[in-house]
């Protein structure tokens, strides 16, 4: 049963609700054209949503059904992300703003990891998974672990000389490609040479400028996603 929701917060053009029954804390980004749009998911990194709303808003511009929602809701220690992005997902397709069937997954750092972990193994529901510079240190001497839960479409993208935490270093994303591509598995690494953690980010948690912006790498990254969803999450 789905309960109705005030608003607790509006975010830029989102609407922001805490923590309720059916899911986690989420911002929805209803489609720009008022018609219902097909749904993505985005997962955030460990810093939480407020970085990647802007991202969000774009992709409802182009007239899909965004969820913003944050990463340690969906990769965390409690084991509680496949419960939670599950309920994320059957409240968008509850909503008549939304296109129902599967969902495309977008996620980054923390919840890039928390995308290949707790998304890619859900063909049911998820059509297709993008992941920017993903967290991988829990999987980096168990590499099949994560690759038997490859079950869609994957992008992964990553930078060159990520070495932040090292949480998310690329030669554990080859690793994976190689593994995947081993078991003729849909996993595509795209390697930006020159950049680093958060390179598509222009503003932090708290506004501020991030150092690791590059906007051309953002920009192709930008527009490899846009391919994937149009081949597997395509508009109306």
């Amino acid at each position: 049963m789905f309960i109705a929701i005030a608003p607790l917060a509006f975010a830029a053009d989102g609407i922001t609700t805490a923590v309720y029954p059916e899911g986690p804390a989420q911002t929805v980004y209803a489609p720009a054209n008022g018609k219902p749009g097909p749904i993505i998911i985005v997962i955030s990194g460990y810093t939480g949503p407020t970085s990647y709303r802007t991202y969000a808003m774009k992709l409802a511009e182009l007239g899909y059904y965004t969820v913003l929602v944050n990463g340690r809701d969906i990769l965390n220690s409690e084991l509680s992300g496949p419960g939670n992005l599950k309920q994320t997902i059957n409240q968008a397709q509850h909503s008549p703003s939304a296109v129902p069937g599967k969902v495309a997954v977008i996620g980054f750092s923390l919840g890039g990891g928390g995308a290949l972990y707790n998304a890619a193994n859900m063909p049911d529901i998820v059509s297709m998974v993008v992941a920017y510079y993903p967290y991988t240190r829990t999987w980096a001497n168990r590499i099949n672990v994560l690759v038997d839960h490859f079950q869609v479409p994957i992008l992964v993208m990553a930078g060159g000389l990520d070495r932040y935490k090292d949480c998310c270093v690329l030669e554990t994303a080859q690793a994976l490609e190689m593994a995947a591509k081993a078991r003729k598995m849909p996993f595509e690494l795209v390697v930006y040479p020159n950049a680093n953690h958060g390179f598509n980010l222009e503003t932090g948690a708290n506004g501020e400028p991030i150092g690791a912006y590059r906007a051309d790498d953002s920009s192709d990254a930008w527009s490899r996603t846009l391919e994937m969803l149009k081949r597997y999450q395509p508009l109306p």
